[in-house]
This record gives structure tokens, sequence and C-alpha cells, in this order.
């Protein structure tokens, strides 16, 4: 779930993390060679000095003089003028994260939304009903299509959670951080150092950023990105993992980790900055309302729906339809009686490609009639009948939500037992076994561990072990800590993994991450096409089928190239399809709607939420009423009731 890599997203969906044991309170446990106090002031200049054409730097003067600026004042406002400043509101985490980093290995956890994703101020904002533009650190920006640049003024007031002023100098540093090698994080190396071609300064508070093409979304590329504070990072260098493992970023969003707030393994508190530069600033003055956000671990869904039971937590995520329809019925008692209510809300975004993930650098996946065995003896719609009850839809790719980037034709493979047993027969295995597996002329048996981090989805995978069984297949079941999970995969670990990448709201899918070779294999092929023979695995990525095609590399390269919506469009189909050939990837589910349960004390706009959102907390339009929550709690010990709240907000269903 990296991508934002998730961002945002990410994510989703996906990555979680858990911390080692070690002292009581963040900011500490630094070994005495990361406590040394070091400075990167010379290098980081002389940086800049070595790349005059991407770091340039000039004056006002030089700014065009037929620049048009803008700045989204007409857009509608987000959030509700009813919200209220104040309260805690209590998360329940699965895992501790494993560090404070938003970048390198590790980063990219169940935690990271919130001090990031989900609440950092971007240049701009997507709004989310309208898909435009709306200022966050920028007072106003500028398009220039014919260069693909984006010349930004930044709002003055703009400032970092320790008091110092964003400027110019830590969009510069942002780009020497994440292209810099010290930070370990490929990915991010591979973006901003392939997609923009030139950062300008003019002064403190204006610059411009170009892209590398003229991409249809190029704006996008430049106005969501997020600053990294120069004055917090002089330190950064070889043992930048260990000497910022717990050390809190400054950052330009509303929540803050204060000395003494960070208990390891156990909880964590974020509080609301009351000085937060953005506070008044409209799209930002009704959201992030709670005074504190109190994190505490509970690794079982089980457990964090007892403690939401109890009241110890806010909110429960029902996408699960046993928690829906079993555990919390409409006829609950604390239902009927008001006291927790129950909301439907109806999204547009691209969803998270739940599926199997096949690692094709593990013997016997490396055959594509193995895979396409596994594609047939997976019964997705068994899994959404029984378990999702009918309130999901199967998955067709790995990419959906992108409107025409997505090729309708292609159709998911069917639950075909016959099929599979051609497949597998073509692989070499035609004889079962006595416990009914296949096996192989060398007596191997047709099994793969079958993994994931997602508790919750263990019957998912029970289901799926035993259609599996009908066509021969042995998958052993492997439920992990979402931790240990992600990092099973990230280090390529895994045989056939259960899992989803959170998406991200964009005019088009990424694909270079996931099935370019760069990222499955350190030189993948020789110039002319062929296999590298010695050619190494490559962790730390999310291309988890170690997917590598020479042809599919080609079609990426030109994907990514390409400034021609129309021909992106093309391409987009032609990898899909490539992809679906490839069978590497079964496609599993979607949800066409997020389902929440809340106490009365949680309170949301009459609309519930915005269009364009992936889970409930993208935009903390939410707001806790403490008078109300005094008055429930009361209500509770008293046998007072309130009207029920069963909700369905469908005013986005397609």
């Amino acid at each position: 779930m990296k991508q934002r890599p998730s961002s945002k997203w990410l994510l989703m969906l996906a990555a979680l993390f858990l911390a080692g044991c070690g002292g009581e309170s963040g900011g500490g446990g630094e070994s005495d060679a990361a406590s040394a106090t070091i400075d990167n002031t010379a290098e980081v200049e002389a940086d800049y000095a070595a790349e005059p054409d991407f770091y340039r730097f000039k004056t006002l003067d030089d700014l065009p003089a037929d620049l048009v600026w803008e700045n989204g004042a007409d857009l509608p406002e987000i959030g509700s003028p009813e919200a209220k400043k104040g309260g805690t509101r209590y998360i329940a985490l699965p895992d501790f994260p494993r560090t404070l980093r938003t970048a390198g290995p590790d980063s990219n956890g169940a935690f990271r939304p919130y001090i990031l994703d989900n609440v950092v101020t971007l240049i701009a904002h997507l709004h989310p009903d309208e898909r435009e533009f709306y200022p966050a650190l920028a007072e106003s920006w500028a398009l220039d299509p014919e260069t693909s640049t984006v010349y930004v003024k930044l709002d003055p007031a703009a400032t970092w959670s320790d008091g110092v002023p964003v400027t110019t100098d830590d969009f510069f540093f942002m780009f020497w951080f994440y292209k810099s090698e010290y930070i370990r994080a490929p990915w991010y190396n591979n973006w901003y150092g392939t997609q923009y071609t030139n950062i300008t300064r003019y002064d403190d508070r204006t610059f411009s950023i170009t892209s590398a093409s003229a991409k249809p979304d190029y704006a996008s590329r430049v106005l969501e990105l997020h600053p990294r504070p120069r004055h917090h990072f002089k330190e950064l260098g070889e043992d930048y993992l260990e000497r910022y493992q717990w050390r809190f970023t400054p950052t330009t969003g509303a929540y803050v980790l204060r000395d003494g707030d960070l208990k390891k393994g156990r909880s964590i508190v974020l509080t609301r900055n009351k000085d937060w530069w953005a506070k008044d600033k409209k799209h930002f003055r009704y959201r992030y309302n709670p005074d504190r956000v109190q994190f505490n671990i509970i690794r079982d869904t089980p457990k964090r729906f007892e403690a939401f039971k109890r009241g110890d937590i806010d909110q429960f995520g029902l996408a699960l339809s046993e928690y829906w329809y079993e555990k919390l019925p409409d006829s609950d008692p604390d239902v009927q009686a008001g006291y927790i209510a129950k909301s439907v809300f109806y999204n547009e975004y691209p969803r998270p490609p739940y599926g199997l993930w096949m690692n094709t650098s593990q013997p016997l996946l490396d055959d594509l009639n193995v895979r396409l065995g596994v594609q047939h003896a997976s019964n997705w719609q068994l899994v959404i009948d029984q378990y999702f009850r009918g309130d999901a839809a199967r998955l067709k790719t790995a990419n959906e939500g992108f409107a025409e980037f997505n090729d309708p034709s292609i159709e998911p493979r069917e639950f075909d037992i016959s099929k599979a047993q051609a497949y597998f027969a073509a692989a070499g295995f035609t004889e079962r076994g006595p416990d009914g597996i296949l096996v192989n002329a060398e007596g191997q048996k047709l099994a793969f561990t079958l993994s994931t981090g997602y508790e919750n989805l263990a019957d998912v995978m029970t289901i799926l072990k035993q259609e599996a069984q009908k066509a021969g297949l042995e998958l052993r079941i492997e439920i992990l800590d979402s931790t240990t999970g992600w990092k099973k995969v990230q280090e390529k670990q895994h045989e056939i993994h259960l899992v989803a990448f959170g998406r991200f709201l964009e005019m088009y899918p990424r694909y270079w991450e996931h099935y370019h070779s760069d990222n499955a294999y350190d030189d993948a092929f020789l110039d002319d096409g062929s296999i590298n023979p010695d050619r190494e695995l490559k962790t730390q990525t999310n291309n988890l089928e170690a997917f590598a095609d020479f042809e599919m590399d080609g079609l990426i390269d030109r994907y990514r190239a390409s400034q021609d919506k129309d021909e992106m469009v093309e391409l987009s189909h032609q990898i899909l399809n490539l992809h679906h050939e490839h069978a590497s990837f079964s496609p599993g589910w979607y949800q066409p709607s997020l389902r929440l349960g809340h106490w009365r004390w949680i309170r949301y706009p009459d609309y519930f939420n915005h269009r364009y959102i992936s889970t409930i907390d993208d935009l903390w339009v939410h707001w806790i009423d403490t008078d109300l929550k005094k008055e429930v709690l009361e209500a509770r010990k008293s046998g007072k009731t309130f009207p029920p709240k069963i909700q369905v907000y469908d005013q986005w269903k397609p």
C-alpha cells in the first residue's frame, strides 16, 4: 500500500506496521551515532549547484508577464459550518507504527494517513465534489501548458507547526530529499528524479515547477506536492533511518505529536495545533475538529468491535457483512436506542484491487499454465455471495475506476474446475494424491502458501482454500499480522498473497510501480530483450507479482512518456490486456459504498460526506458533540432513548 505512494492512500488500504519494543515515549532511543549533530547544508547546496538546469535561481523580474493567476475562490466550501471544535476522538490501530518517518522502509502503515496523507496541506487540493483545485499552501497559481510549468505564490501565512514559515526553500529541499538515496525509497527516487525537469526560485514565496512531459494532468503533478521542512532535515545523512525513526516531522497540517505522547507499543496521542496557520482558511476551517486524537493498539477485529460497543472507540467500519448484518444489526439494542448510528455512503473513487497477487519468481508460479489454473480454481463469486452476502461485485482488473482508461472488454476468469484441471495437467499435474491434491510425475504436490495481513478476511481465505481443493490445488493458509504480512511481500517472500493497494483520485492509473521490470529485478533483461541470467530479485517495491515482461516495459515506458490522452488510453488497454494474459493477478472484489457504525456524538454534515473520498476519514469533516456525548452516556445509564439513526446517503450512487 505504498503508492502515494497509496499516498494518500494510499490507503491504502494496504500496509500496516508494528513497532518493536523500546523506551516509553517518542523522540528518544537514538544511538550515540544518530544523536551526534551533523549539518548537511554544504552537501545540499553543492548538489543544487551541480544541477543548475534542475535547481534554478531567478528573480521576480523573470516571471512571465502574461501569467493568469487563479485561486479556486468560487468553489463551494468543504465541511459544515455547524461543526464544533473540541473533544477527544478515540481510534484503535491494529498495530503500532514501526516508525514516525513518512518515507523509507516501514513508513507506509496504518498510522501514516493521520500524520501525512489525510492531514498535511498541499500546494492545492482537488475539490472532493468538483474535481477542481482549491488553495492550500498556495495563495494562487498560474499554468503554462506549453511548457508544462506551474507557477506558485505561497500563502504568506503558511507555517510549519514549529512556527517556521514555509518557503520556496522547502520545495527545493523536497526534491533533494526525495531524490536522495539516504531515504532508501526507490519509488520516490524514481518519481521525483524522472517526472520533473526543474524547480525555479523567484523569491522566498514564489517558485515554479516544470513537469518532464506535457501529460494531461501536469498541473496536478505539481499542485498536489507537499514540501519537506528544510530546517528539520539538516541532519539527514547515511543514518537517516535510525536518526529520524521516532522524530515527529514538523507539519503544515492540523495535528502534532507532543513530547511524551507516544508510548511505544501501546498508544499515541495527536493534538490539534491551536496555532495552526490554516485554522480560519476557507475549506479548512470546518475540518479537523477534535482537539485530541488518541490511538490505542487493539490487534484483533473482534476485540476492536467489542471496544467500539463499549464506547471506548468512536467509530467502527462495517464493510464486512458479518458485522453489518450480525454483529451490529439494525435490531441491535444500542442501534434501536439511538446510541449508535449506522450509515451507508456511496462514494465515487478508484477501487482498491483486492485479489490474489502471485509471485512469479517462485517455483511453479513461474509457469503460465499453473497461474491460469489458479485463476479458474479461485471461486470469487462464492466469496461475494457467501461472505459479502451479495454486497460486493467482482473486479475485472487491478485498475478499475479510471473511466476510459479501463478496458470493459476484459472479463475475469470464472471458477471452473474442469478448466483449472486442464491447465494444471498442461503443467504436468495429472494425478491426485490420497488427499485429493494433484501431484506431478516427480511426486511434487500442487500446493502454495496463501498469505494475508488481513486477519479479518480469514473466512475469505477459508472459502478460497476449500473451493481450490475441488480442483486439486492445496492452499496453505497463513494469516499474518499486518506488519509481518506487508514485510513478507516487500521482501518478495510470498507465494500467493491476498492484499489491496490504496488508489488515488487521478486521471489515469499508474502501471510502472506494479508491472515494470525495474521493480521486479535488477537489470531484468539484456539489450536484445532476452532474460538476464544474472538478474536478482528486487525487494522493497510494489511489483508483488515479480512481473517482468520486455513487451510490457515498452508499453509502460511509452505510456509514461505520452502527452496525448487518446494514445494513453490505447496504451492502457494494451497494458491491461497483457497483464490479464499473464494471469499473475486474480481479481477479487470491490464494494460500491462505505459502511460505518458511529456513536451518536460523532456528527457529520447533513450530506454526510463528499463525493470523491476513499475512506470516511479522508477529509475530517466530522466533529465531536461533547454535550451530546455526555447526554448519551447518561441516557445509557438511565434507559433514556433517542430516535434510531440508520441512514443511506446515495446522492452519488451510480
